[in-house]
């Protein structure tokens, strides 16, 4: 162990990793210890984290609302960007570490501490992404990850450290889910989740009914955007953290919003993470119809490749990387006519599309029709016909003048057989 330090602000959630670590720097450290616990939308987990943080050794517990940032600053241009990891997961834990370790920097700078510290192991994604973020804001900060340092091996042995201690913890040995919840999602990793053949029990959902439970009648909901923000539902106005939380009660209502996934960890391993997004869910097909209104082709396109780069940025810790600012500026600029409205059709785990609209649509019905029109003429369509498939025609000649072998190999017809 390194240098000791003085002053540790530590990320801290109430739960069983950052329970037992502040006795931990207090009795290996020997620093002070101040907890600091941000509001991104985890709702009754924050009662009594203040007292439970004085009470296991902080010499103070700091706790904010962060979630209107949360929401503006974080979820809404990862949702701009149609940030995606790997076809599934929409970065609810991943996009929430930056905001978490930008105050928590901010708050060492303020209470005159050397150190930060969390509760991420070594084996998982957040280490990287709050540390990252220290180095990105302040360098000079010691950094303290216990899971890298200490003899604890297990949840089990976490369990049995805070028994000792007498630490309140809800955390069992038979119950060891490890869960994150903000406004955005809830996840599941761990226990019986560690099993990729395993399913999970619908007692765990907590965000989402089943699709069997949901209700027999369908619910239709229409979410309006401004320049790729979404501003109203069902042509209420409403600010960003109040659309994130209607849209959750009515996806999680309809079972929307569920996702099983066998994920790649930055750190190399393979990982299975259950995940509960129901409002963003909506939001991200609801965006994504508007779109395909109001962009044109090659920009939609590009901007698909550009989005799967986002979402392993995000998902990899670089938030405060040049890179993502630079990508930030190209999306902002394809946003400033994705504005309209989108209406979706809730039924049983389903989203379905029944309609969209914008001022700004590209979509022209007097060139689409497959009634008689006077706008589209047909013929034109074989000379770019001949000019796009030009160099297949080019290819397919050299091959019969015997200049070079290609892919099109000649036919020969003898007698009316194909030979």
């Amino acid at each position: 162990m390194s240098a000791k330090a003085k002053k540790v602000v530590l990320a801290y959630s109430g739960g069983l990793d950052t329970s037992i670590i502040i006795p931990w720097l207090k009795e290996n450290y020997g620093a002070e210890v101040i907890a600091f616990a941000a509001d991104v939308g985890q709702g009754s987990e924050l009662t009594g984290l203040e007292e439970k943080a004085i009470k296991t050794g902080a010499s103070k517990c700091i706790i904010e609302d962060l979630r209107e940032e949360f929401v503006s600053e974080f979820v809404l241009p990862c949702l701009r960007a149609g940030a995606i990891y790997e076809r599934k997961y929409l970065l609810g834990t991943s996009f929430a570490r930056p905001l978490i370790a930008r105050r928590q920097v901010e708050i060492a700078e303020q209470e005159g501490a050397d150190a930060v510290s969390h509760g991420a192991t070594g084996k998982g994604n957040d280490q990287v992404r709050f540390e990252l973020a220290y180095k990105a804001l302040n360098p000079k900060l010691k950094i303290i990850a216990p899971w890298r340092e200490w003899d604890i091996k297990s949840r089990e042995d976490e369990i049995d450290y805070a028994h000792a201690r007498k630490i309140p913890i809800t955390a069992t040995k038979e119950k060891i889910y490890s869960e994150d919840r903000n406004l955005w999602h809830l996840s599941h990793e761990g226990g019986i989740l560690e099993d990729p053949w395993a399913e999970p029990d619908d007692s765990m959902y907590v965000l989402t009914v089943s699709p069997e439970k949901a209700p027999d009648k369908p619910q239709y909901v229409e979410i309006e955007f401004e320049n790729g923000s979404p501003v109203a539902v069902d042509g209420s106005r409403l600010s960003p953290v109040k659309i994130v939380e209607l849209l959750n009660k009515i996806g999680g209502a309809h079972g929307v919003g569920r996702a099983d996934l066998v994920e790649n960890r930055l750190v190399g391993m393979k990982s299975r993470g259950v995940y509960e997004t129901p409002g963003g869910t909506l939001l991200m097909a609801a965006h994504r119809e508007l779109e395909s209104l109001a962009l044109d082709k090659a920009t939609l396109h590009y901007k698909d490749v550009i989005a799967a780069e986002y979402a392993e940025l995000v998902y990899n810790g670089q938030w405060f990387a040049p890179l993502r600012y630079a990508m930030d500026a190209f999306i902002d600029s394809t946003q400033t006519r994705v504005s309209g409205t989108v209406r979706l059709k809730l039924y049983k785990g389903n989203i379905i599309v029944a309609g969209r609209k914008s001022p700004y649509s590209l979509y022209r019905e007097d060139l689409a029709t497959f009634a008689e029109d006077a706008v589209y003429n047909q013929k034109e369509a074989e000379g770019f016909i001949n000019l796009f498939g030009l160099p297949n025609k080019v290819e397919a000649l050299l091959n019969q003048g015997g200049a070079r072998d290609t892919r099109y190999r000649e036919r020969r017809y003898m007698a009316g057989v194909n030979a």
